[in-house]
């Protein structure tokens, strides 16, 4: 006898902490929102999101819920590619700080300068 798929589904729940960038103005939390409204895939097409994917923004974090399945790799993804377009990647990474979070952070850049002294 086959095994028999269940059709529940599990929420996933993802957040983008932005604070520090955007708290020193060097980061849009807005145009990041919308930026991921436009470029996130759902069954291979952008601009699909329907009610599979909702994104809200809640100060400077971004909060995506799935009922679909969702990589959270596909969103580090989009956000580095983000930093890229809009060339803050040199001075801004993406750091996973649980499970469901990612957070971008500055490299440090003052612990370089002394090790070349």
């Amino acid at each position: 006898m086959a095994p028999i798929k269940s059709s529940v589904v599990k929420k996933s729940k993802f957040v983008i902490d932005c604070s520090a960038p955007a708290n020193d103005k060097i980061f849009d939390v807005a145009a990041f929102e919308k930026y991921l409204h436009d470029r996130i895939k759902v069954d291979g097409r952008t601009n699909n999101l329907g009610e599979a994917v909702t994104i809200t923004r809640s100060d400077n974090k971004i909060v995506v819920i799935a009922s679909i399945a969702f990589s959270k790799r596909y969103l580090k993804y989009l956000t580095k590619k983000f930093l890229k377009k809009n060339q803050v990647r040199d001075w801004l990474r993406v750091i996973a700080s649980d499970k469901q979070t990612f957070q971008l952070r500055y490299f440090n850049i003052a612990n370089d300068e002394e090790d070349e002294e």
